[in-house]
């Protein structure tokens, strides 16, 4: 199994966003510089964070985007589903996708490991992330 660009970016930039949580909005140039991201790519992967309501956008001068909102009550599920859907096969959450369901094994198969993804992304917090990500920064580069 292999998460698209798009989940991938957008985690980043939801990452982005929470580790400046409470700091005002941040700009989509800032954070596309800061992950080396294209710009334009991070404000086609806004569009569906905005439309789900993980994120609200400010215009303006002082404007940016802010996640909508605590980084501790959105999910790594919340940003995956976004982009992934919430299940690997279309069969496992409409059997009437496929005439075999009733007698195919593989079904199952997708039908728990699609759970058990399920269970750990909606286990793990943005907030959590962060706390990740700066241990992380700080073993490559200890304070002083």
């Amino acid at each position: 199994m292999k998460l698209s660009t798009r989940s991938r970016y957008g985690l980043r930039l939801m990452l982005a966003l929470a580790g400046n949580y409470g700091k005002g909005n941040t700009f989509l140039k800032d954070i596309a510089r800061e992950e080396e991201i294209s710009e334009k790519y991070l404000s086609l992967i806004i569009i569906p964070l905005k439309g789900v309501g993980l994120v609200n956008s400010v215009r303006g001068s002082s404007g940016g985007y802010k996640l909508a909102k605590a980084p501790s009550q959105i999910t790594l599920k919340n940003i995956v589903d976004v982009f992934e859907g919430d299940c690997l096969v279309d069969c496992v959450k409409n059997p009437k996708a496929c005439p075999r369901v009733s007698t195919c094994a593989s079904r199952d198969i997708w039908a728990i490991l699609g759970g058990k993804i399920s269970e750990t992304l909606s286990s793990i917090t943005l907030e959590q992330l962060v706390l990740m990500n700066k241990e992380k920064m700080e073993q490559i580069s200890p304070s002083i």
